[in-house]
């Protein structure tokens, strides 16, 4: 059990199948991963276990446990085991001592609990991260839109215009945790305030995006008076709408449709080749709004945390 040398050894690394393989090499180059947090457990040359944490490029730490595979053909509890010991011999040499793991991150297909297969797949890698102390956080739905499917056209209820300033729409981001559907937005709020977990949202993730913040739309009343707020923007892999919301007192009017819509419509004149967007499965208000407006289930994520 041993990190990857470098490069060179990718291939060995991708020996065993993942959506995120294709993504690796350019990882790698552009320091959002490190040879030293790609852990493999070899019997020979042949690859039983592997084990791959990601990072934004700048960060210093892990970020997120986004690979963790054992070899299928093999399973078993011998097989369980060796992934075990791989995690935990890797978590050992990676993380500071007593510190938190970061959250494990698994891409599944939407149907995965129908297939016997891939069930199992999934529930034997849960598993192994429980017997390391993880628990299940929350399943997540990841869409996307295509643009064979028609463009959603904001209505004319609203009007739109760009954010005016972090601080407008901190303050706007504080506001609408209240009484969110978001698992994470819950557990932030367990252990800080609404305006320290908005600001802390902001400067993790918002804030690091690379794409124009013209693209921001803050959606308001003929008055003016805000309803909810969308940020279209494009990460390191998609475009994506990484933020979409509306304030408590609005909700209930059908608001996010036209919200959504307007994101959309942002990112489409890029003429983007496609736009993802990710939301809780237990968020059915917000499921069934990107539904509407034409984005599919084509993937769902499994996220873990330990105490």
């Amino acid at each position: 059990m041993r990190p990857i040398t470098g490069r060179e050894e990718l291939d060995l690394f991708s020996q065993l199948p993942y959506v995120l393989n294709e993504e690796l090499a350019d990882d790698l180059a552009n320091g959002r991963r490190r040879p030293e947090w790609m852990w493999v457990a070899l019997r020979g040359d042949r690859l039983l276990a592997r084990a791959a944490w990601w990072s934004r490029s700048a960060d210093d730490a892990p970020l997120v446990l986004d690979v963790f595979d054992i070899e299928d053909s093999a399973s078993g509890p011998d097989q369980l085991d060796i992934g075990v010991r791989l995690l935990r011999t890797a978590m050992a040499a990676i993380l500071p001592n007593g510190s938190r793991p970061p959250e494990y991150s698994r891409f599944v297909p939407p149907d995965w609990r129908e297939n016997a297969a891939t069930r199992q797949a999934v529930e034997d890698r849960m598993t192994v991260l429980e017997r390391t102390g993880a628990r299940l956080f929350v399943e997540r739905l990841r869409l996307e839109w295509r643009p064979e499917s028609p463009a959603p056209v904001p209505g004319r209820r609203l009007v739109f215009r760009p954010v005016h300033d972090r601080e407008e729409l901190v303050a706007l981001m504080a506001s609408v945790l209240d009484g969110t559907l978001d698992a994470h937005g819950r557990d932030d709020l367990m252990r800080m305030s609404t305006h320290e977990a908005a600001v802390r949202h902001y400067e993790d993730e918002l804030a690091r995006f690379t794409s124009p913040r013209d693209w921001w739309r803050i959606a308001t009343l003929p008055h003016g008076e805000p309803v909810g707020f969308v940020i279209p923007a494009r990460n390191n892999y998609n475009p994506i709408i990484a933020y979409l919301a509306v304030l408590p007192s609005h909700r209930g009017n059908g608001y996010i449709d036209d919200i959504l819509a307007e994101g959309t419509r942002v990112l489409t004149e890029q003429h983007v080749p496609r736009i993802r967007a990710s939301t809780d499965l237990g968020n059915i208000p917000m499921a069934n709004a990107f539904r509407r407006a034409g984005y599919i289930n084509f993937e769902r994520e499994i996220n873990m945390t330990w105490s």
